[in-house]
């Protein structure tokens, strides 16, 4: 089992590209031990901005140093990343079009024991909302590290949201494919097309392989790319399975499910469906022990498919 969460691995490629490139400045409010900064900090003192808990001022220091030249990557617990500082991403990032990377670390319900107030079953709604702001949910740590470093060959902004605990490896070491707002076929199938982002990857995975074994030929995608979605390969699940699942770690207003729904409405409708988080304060717990109440693991994506099929 993979112990190396994707904030980890982002730490380092940053810590390796900061060794190349002295424009590359990472920001962080009052988080460097949760978004695993430790490291990066001691190595490249020079190149790192303790802010505070301050979002704000974070993301237009952050706008402000990109508008002089430099590769912002601000870091702060997405529940507050996409809340606090809505205005400043807005304008002084997207609307400027400022070379600006925002990492939400801790997304979701990463934090699930603490409850909505640490949750983030919105931000994706948020972000993607904003003109000019791209999305992006990796799925695990190798097609993390592919992600961010396609990310510093441009000058665009983004939001990247990434949880808190290691995750399975949806793919294998060397083995990643990767095209920048392009969704990956994990597996292809007939009957139903199961759209997944970030951390429901690995459930859609595995849920995939069980209908299977069902005889219920299922195409599952590796939607990573939330905004600009991959239109095409939506399009082409929409005309060619009987059915479009779609599960995210957010609820089921304004996020990929929503993006999936328009997409296929306006090109080829078929019946979507969206599994997520409720429009109501999530229950406590553990990520696993959400998933599995709002039938978002791989036994509850078998058995919604299977009702409705």
């Amino acid at each position: 089992m993979n112990k190396i969460p994707n904030r980890t691995v982002i730490n380092d490629v940053l810590i390796d590209e900061a060794a190349k490139d002295k424009n590359i400045i990472v920001l962080c409010s009052d988080s460097r031990g949760s978004a695993s900064l430790e490291p990066f900090s001691k190595t490249h003192p020079k190149q790192f901005v303790e802010v505070g808990i301050a979002e704000q001022n974070l993301v237009s220091i952050a706008a402000g140093l990109a508008a002089c030249g430099k590769k912002s990557f601000v870091f702060s617990p997405a529940s507050f990343l996409s809340t606090r500082a809505v205005e400043q991403i807005k304008v002084d990032v997207a609307y400027s079009h400022t070379n600006v990377k925002l990492i939400g670390i801790s997304g979701g319900v990463s934090y699930g024991e603490l409850g909505l107030t640490h949750q983030s079953p919105n931000d994706i709604a948020n972000m993607a909302s904003t003109p000019g702001l791209r999305v992006y949910l990796p799925c695990d740590r190798f097609q993390t590290e592919k992600l961010i470093r396609a990310l510093l060959k441009d000058n665009e902004p983004a939001y990247v949201r990434v949880g808190r605990n290691a995750v399975a490896d949806v793919y294998a070491e060397g083995n990643v494919p990767f095209e920048l707002n392009k969704a990956n076929l994990i597996q292809d199938g007939s009957d139903v097309t199961i759209i997944a982002c970030g951390e429901m990857v690995q459930s859609a995975k595995a849920a995939g392989k069980l209908l299977k074994e069902k005889n219920i030929s299922t195409r599952v995608l590796d939607m990573y790319c939330v905004k600009p979605i991959d239109r095409e390969a939506v399009i082409k699940a929409a005309k060619e399975t009987k059915l479009i699942l779609t599960v995210e770690e957010h609820v089921k207003i304004g996020g990929l499910g929503s993006i999936v729904a328009q997409v296929a409405a306006e090109n080829a409708p078929v019946k979507v469906v969206s599994l997520g988080l409720p429009d109501e304060a999530p229950i406590s717990g553990t990520p696993e022990q959400i998933f599995k109440f709002y039938g978002m693991d791989a036994e509850g994506l078998v058995k919604k498919i299977s009702e409705l099929l």
